[in-house]
């Protein structure tokens, strides 16, 4: 045998790809917004801007030699997809703004990918098939959302626009901290775009986030400053109010008007304070209290968890429906969040709402018996220790709400393992244009449905 030569120190570090291109047959779509592709070599590229079966020239952003994986963009397409299409937004495409990974992509295309990810990621981390997870492999729009390819729905209610050294507003390209100035966000609601940010000077600020409530005609802006910039005077298009991030704290601290915004769902108002959780499609509080409320079928009398409970918004369905001699407990982390669910849910007797880490509060309640519990975790999921203090609890019905597949699939592994199933799992694409999916999972103990 022939003894491999050594390696030089620029050899052993790996020598950088960036700029690099190759011609590829495009495999199937993985999670992130991007597709599998392979170099002649064997090297597993992660390529944006394209979808399955295309041949295209992909060139690399991002890697070296020997890495596990190359990401890249489609910058020349030799054979296309059917479900290609022009990407109807003018600042979409390799190196450009990073907000949207599919808009060159049919909508019934987009969703079918979606699905594809989701199946995927039950499979490898779950060990599910769609069968058995009760879902018949559909990703559902919202309603108002299906429209013909070549058209963007407008339904992103918080937009936070990044700016650059000459005070232009924009997004930020993928995966960087460059941004790229836009004069119109086609994923913006219709409240964010007739604010008018993006034609505004915004010298001194690192970021204007705007926020048009959809339960009211609440506008809102919060403006992180650079260090030692003073605020401009904002004159916007429609009346908002204004508030400002503090440097030394973090803090988000009111300069004139409401410190929060009024979003209406389940016939309910709701004070979403700023930095407040709420979600973002128009139609997707709606439409994810709808698909949780029909997979736990509460009863009145229940007692029910509410965690990682935001601003109240499962909190104060489940109450509305347990009734008087029921009860539920909600517990969240953010101190502003707590404040609003407590003010939002103050006609209910019988909720209260603790503030803390779920992993944290959830044992120091005493509570060892529940009927009902939903979740809405942040992306990194519930993890191991929480899901299984869950499990212990005895729940007919568990509702859980992801916005990540893949940390959703390796949470019910580990419902799996304390005894539940997955009863019933509905898709829906709350997040069109982007590869973004929102999940509801209803889960019940294994024995009852063996």
């Amino acid at each position: 045998m022939h003894a491999e030569p050594k390696k030089s120190q620029a050899e052993s570090q790996g020598v950088s790809l960036v700029g690099r291109e190759y011609e590829v047959e495009i495999g199937p779509v993985a999670h992130g917004g991007h597709c599998i592709a392979r170099t002649s070599e064997g090297q597993v590229l992660f390529v944006r801007h394209t979808l399955p079966g295309e041949r295209v020239v992909a060139r690399v952003t991002e890697g070296e030699e020997g890495a596990r994986f190359l990401r890249a963009d489609a910058v020349e397409i030799l054979d296309a997809s059917k479900d290609r299409i022009e990407a109807p937004c003018p600042f979409a495409g390799p190196g450009r703004c990073g907000g949207c990974d599919w808009q060159h992509a049919k909508p019934g295309a987009q969703r079918r990918l979606k699905g594809e990810v989701v199946t995927e990621q039950l499979k490898r981390l779950a060990g599910l098939t769609p069968e058995e997870a009760g879902w018949d492999g559909t990703v559902m729009p919202a309603e108002g959302d299906k429209v013909p390819a070549g058209q963007v729905p407008s339904w992103r209610t918080r937009v936070q626009y990044a700016v650059d050294a000459e005070g232009n507003a924009g997004l930020r390209k993928h995966r960087s901290h460059e941004v790229e100035p836009i004069d119109h966000c086609m994923i913006a609601a219709e409240g964010v775009s007739e604010l008018g940010i993006e034609q505004r000077d915004w010298t001194g600020m690192e970021s204007v986030e705007a926020i048009a409530a959809s339960g009211s005609q609440d506008r809102q802006v919060i403006l992180t400053p650079r260090p030692g910039a003073r605020l401009p005077l904002v004159e916007l298009d429609r009346p908002v109010s204004v508030m400002r991030v503090d440097e030394k704290d973090g803090g988000v601290h009111r300069v004139h008007g409401r410190p929060f915004v009024r979003e209406r769902a389940d016939d309910r108002t709701y004070r979403v304070g700023s930095g407040g959780f709420w979600q973002v499609h128009p139609k997707a509080a709606d439409t994810l209290v709808l698909a949780v409320m029909q997979g736990l079928l509460p009863r009145k009398g229940d007692m029910a968890l509410d965690l990682y409970c935001g601003v109240g918004l499962f909190a104060g369905a489940l109450a509305d429906r347990v009734g008087d001699k029921g009860a539920v407990l909600g517990i969240e982390s953010g101190k502003r969040a707590v404040e609003d669910a407590r003010h939002n849910l103050a006609g209910f007797d019988r909720v209260r709402i603790e503030q803390g880490k779920v992993e944290s509060v959830l044992p120091r309640t005493g509570i060892d018996e529940v009927d009902l519990i939903v979740l809405d975790p942040p992306r990194a999921g519930a993890g191991k220790k929480t899901v299984q203090h869950m499990a212990s609890l005895g729940a007919r019905r568990i509702a859980y709400v992801a916005c990540d597949p893949a940390a959703l699939a390796r949470d019910l592994a580990y419902f799996r393992d304390g005894g539940y199933r997955v009863r019933m799992l509905r898709v829906f694409d709350l997040f069109p244009m982007t590869h973004h999916v929102e999940c509801v999972a209803i889960l019940e103990p294994a024995a009852k449905g063996s």
